[in-house]
């Protein structure tokens, strides 16, 4: 005979890491993927939203900040691991592994655009936990991450699926997306119908996918906006009925923005132009070249040099090989901001016309130093904490950057030139199944603003989206990780 007080420790375990009792706390985060803040809230003040409105007025709507690089993917971990993407091993939807130890394979380089995307539970780090290994059972649409969801709670992963969605994208298929969006949003709503998840992670792509083909305000965007507003209702409708709707959180947010793009500089073209072998994907098998090339987004880019070092090289010591290629880059018209890290907390912040500044960090603390200008155009800060940090950047047109650029250049998987481009500008002209006139994955606001909205008021302002983890471990009742980035704002 079992003792009761194991009896009652087991029952308390079981609780907390199986199917919750019917009144648990639920908590579903839906990504908008892609969604500006101005958009989605113009569409509902015209009254096209009318779900989403709902949940405005009986909660709240914020501008955060998303993660530096602001691309799909990478701007997932902080929604899932309460971190931001250099500090967990995700530096780019791109990145090359200078220590040869994670990616064997010749080239030595990694994209998440495909098949490779199987790797990235395998890829980040394993000391930091994901909610779905938090808070069980966990249910992830699409998410990219999905490290601690049993095999039937990652939707999306099918055999059939997968090849469904890799059609779709390299036909070029933008309707397409939206109908898989549909499908997804049905199966999410019927899965939080007939079973008792106590998180659930949704990302519908549509709005992205639309975007890069037709630019955020195009109608079409407007009706994958659409979708996410059936499923909020639909998952809403179904917890009001059968008495859930009292205890469910449901938050819709983005992992980044949107601006337009005119111009495409085809970087690793570009780099052969100037007598540079190249390393870049989709044929990053070159194993005599002098750099390796690594879009994300498409407007920010990983730059190595020295690629047959194990060990990551740092500036100004490389600037006796490699100044003549960061002048010439700092004068193309397509590269706003060029950072250069120079130690494991420390960097150079370049601008053609603006000139250079260093930022040092220790701990969360940040200072920036203009040199030869003020590239940030925020004035000498110093022994700034994350808070304070954020407030000096929030209303420039880099918010957030001081904390997101620390947290980039630190990372040992970060190239040794670091581009975030310019306006109208993006680094990949070819092998894109749709032509982009829209982009993202810079530190501009339009790229780095994104919406949060609750249907609850929080205790205090949400500032960025690695505050949305170690929130939602709260509104279930779950201990945070002391190495969370972010802080609950409940």
């Amino acid at each position: 005979m079992i003792p009761p007080a194991l009896f009652i420790r087991k029952l308390k375990l079981r609780a907390s890491a199986g199917s919750p009792p019917d009144d648990a706390a639920q908590v579903v985060v839906i990504i908008a993927d892609g969604v500006r803040p101005d958009a989605l809230g113009r569409a509902i003040d015209q009254g096209r939203l009318s779900a989403l409105a709902s949940l405005r007025d009986e909660g709240s709507l914020s501008t955060i900040t998303s993660a530096f690089p602001s691309v799909t993917g990478p701007a997932y971990a902080p929604f899932i691991m309460g971190r931001y993407p250099g500090g967990v091993g995700l530096p780019g939807l791109r990145w090359h592994d200078r220590s040869r130890q994670v990616v064997r394979a010749s080239g030595h380089s990694r994209s998440y655009v495909g098949s490779e995307m199987r790797f990235v539970d395998r890829d980040i780090d394993s000391a930091s936990p994901t909610i779905f290994e938090l808070a069980k059972p966990s249910m992830g649409a699409l998410s990219v991450i999905a490290r601690g969801l049993r095999w039937r709670d990652r939707i999306g992963r099918s055999p059939a699926f997968v090849a469904r969605a890799a059609i779709t994208h390299f036909r070029g298929n933008v309707r397409g997306w939206l109908a898989i969006d549909r499908q997804i949003g049905e199966e999410v709503a019927r899965r939080l119908r007939t079973s008792r998840m106590r998180f659930a992670f949704v990302a519908l792509t549509g709005i992205d996918k639309t975007s890069h083909a037709a630019g955020q305000n195009d109608p079409l965007v407007l009706d994958a906006m659409r979708i996410v507003d059936d499923t909020v209702a639909q998952i809403r409708s179904d917890a009001e009925r059968d008495g859930r709707w009292e205890k469910m959180h449901l938050w819709v947010g983005s992992d980044h923005g949107h601006s337009s793009v005119s111009e495409h500089e085809d970087l690793a073209g570009l780099l052969k132009e100037w007598g540079y072998r190249t390393l870049a994907h989709p044929w990053a098998f070159n194993s005599s070249a002098d750099i390796a090339v690594m879009v994300s987004g498409n407007a920010m880019a990983h730059l190595y040099v020295e690629i047959e070092q194990r060990s990551r090289p740092w500036w100004p010591a490389l600037g006796a090989r490699w100044s003549d290629l960061t002048k010439r880059l700092l004068a193309r018209e397509s590269v706003d901001l060029m950072i250069l890290p120079t130690g494991q907390s420390s960097c150079e912040i370049h601008t053609r016309g603006r000139g250079m500044a260093k930022l040092t960090w220790s701990e969360s603390v940040y200072s920036y130093l203009p040199q030869s200008g003020d590239p940030l155009d925020i004035g000498e800060q110093l022994a700034l904490d994350d808070g304070f940090a954020y407030d000096a950047t929030i209303d420039t047109d880099y918010p957030d950057s001081l904390v997101q650029i620390a947290n980039l250049a630190a990372s040992p998987r970060s190239g040794d030139i670091i581009l975030s481009a310019a306006r109208e500008w993006d680094y990949r002209a070819r092998y894109e199944p749709i032509p982009h006139v829209s982009s993202h994955g810079a530190l501009h606001r339009e790229h780095m603003l994104v919406p949060l909205l609750l249907n609850r008021v929080p205790a205090r302002a949400p500032r960025r989206t690695v505050d949305v983890m170690p929130s939602a471990l709260a509104a279930l009742g779950i201990a945070a990780p002391k190495t969370l980035d972010g802080i609950s704002f409940f």
